[in-house]
């Protein structure tokens, strides 16, 4: 007999590049592929994926040799992502002005996930910064 099984838990660690945004970015692409579901998270997910790690990148005071996990999960019908860093620092909303050119990331991430956090990782070294996303509502047929 033939099941089908949902997708545990993915987790990766990338270099902490920039460049290695689009290549989270694809991971979660696949992992939601895998999912019946999946398409009602991805183009949210995505954006608050890309979000966390580039801030994970610009604004971690690690050692530029250590790496960047990305985790995801589906919980129930919220997809949990999470990146954990070796930096102390933790994110904050800032204010910024209409020309700024940068800052905005954790707002779009706290106005389209159901919720996010900082918590420090196991060990006590770094921390990881999450966020659950709800599905959207299903395409309605043509």
């Amino acid at each position: 007999m033939l099941t089908t099984r949902r997708p545990r838990t993915f987790a990766a660690c990338l270099d902490s590049r920039t460049e290695s945004t689009p290549l989270a970015r694809h991971l979660l692409r696949a992992y939601l592929s895998a999912l019946p579901t999946g398409d009602r998270y991805s183009d949210i997910a995505e954006l608050i994926l890309g979000e966390l790690f580039a801030n994970a990148v610009q604004h971690s005071d690690a050692p530029v040799d250590r790496l960047i996990e990305i985790r995801f999960a589906l919980v129930n019908d919220r997809l949990r992502l999470e990146v954990h860093d070796a930096g102390g620092g933790r994110p904050s909303l800032r204010r910024t002005s209409p020309t700024d050119e940068h800052g905005r990331g954790l707002f779009l991430v706290n106005e389209l996930a159901e919720r996010w956090g900082c918590c420090p990782r196991a060990g006590g070294i770094g921390k990881f910064v999450w966020a659950l996303i709800a599905p959207s509502p299903a395409l309605l047929a043509a």
